[in-house]
């Protein structure tokens, strides 16, 4: 079997826009949101936007972190948030690394950990467990 890349439809949202819209401030037409098409990728520990999709958002700047790239350079990563990302039935929100220019946007472990999901490599795509696809399922111990 061929094991290739995952990608996976998911929705990203500025959860602040949510707030002002819940408050009257905003028309829900008004929420920023972004629908993308993500490398789902579980050797990557954060979620990682370009900045495209953090200015169509309007993200908010929160620290810079060394991060390690692929040819194993380091480098000083913006990030941002919060961010809100959605997967079928599933939420969480989440931090953001800003890659440069339009880089592919990456869903890594923490989030993925936290929306409750699986990668099916049979299939090349991300799922809900089989066990639990009406309700995210967290640990408490």
């Amino acid at each position: 079997m061929n094991m290739g890349l995952v990608y996976a439809e998911i929705e990203l949202v500025n959860p602040g826009d949510i707030l002002l819209h819940k408050r009257g401030f905003i028309k829900e037409t008004e929420i920023r949101r972004e629908k993308v098409k993500c490398l789902v990728d579980s050797g990557v520990y954060m979620m990682c936007i370009n900045e495209s999709i953090k200015n169509q958002l309007g993200l908010e700047h929160v620290r810079y972190e060394t991060a390690q790239l692929a040819d194993g350079t380091l480098k000083k990563i913006e990030v941002v948030g919060p961010l809100t990302v959605n997967f079928i039935n599933r939420g969480t929100n989440c931090n953001a690394m800003v890659l440069p220019g339009n880089t592919e946007v990456l869903l890594g472990a923490i989030p993925m950990e936290d929306l409750d999901v699986i990668i099916d490599p049979r299939n090349q795509t991300l799922a809900l467990p089989p066990d639990r696809p009406y309700m995210a399922q967290k640990s408490l111990k």
